[in-house]
């Protein structure tokens, strides 16, 4: 089956393994994904990624998700904001803050993806991804 939101069934998959109490998850690879996971693991959310040559052609991202000592997990909630059916974009000045700072939102930017706060220190907008808190 043809997945048309790789980024949402990305955030799914992390969503499930988190309330399973997984220790990692496995999700395929692209671009945009691997981005989303570098900016995750500099953020505090999860322990690690690696890339790994899957069964199939197609690389595969190990996520190995954090939780604090009573297996309580670090991510409490993950929410898909741009979809491809309706994009948002915001300007430098309408970036929005998560849970009053402590979330965080991913944006898509000319300079790359990376979090809304880090956006707004470089004066620049772009698509909003998701948020994460």
């Amino acid at each position: 089956m043809s997945v048309t939101d790789v980024i949402a069934d990305m955030l799914t998959r992390i969503r499930n393994a988190n309330m399973a109490g997984s220790d990692f998850v496995l999700v395929p690879s692209a671009k945009s994904k691997v981005a989303i996971a570098k900016v995750l693991k500099d953020e505090g959310f999860i322990k690690d990624y690696e890339i790994l040559k899957g069964d199939t052609p197609q690389r595969v991202i190990k996520i190995h998700l954090r939780y604090t000592g009573k297996k309580e997990p670090i991510l409490k909630g993950l929410k898909r904001v741009s979809k491809p059916g309706l994009r948002v974009y915001v300007g430098k000045g309408e970036i929005p803050r998560v849970y009053g700072g402590m979330g965080i939102a991913i944006l898509s930017t000319t300079q790359g993806v990376m979090v809304g706060k880090q956006a707004w220190h470089r004066g620049i907008g772009g698509e909003i991804l998701c948020y994460i808190w």
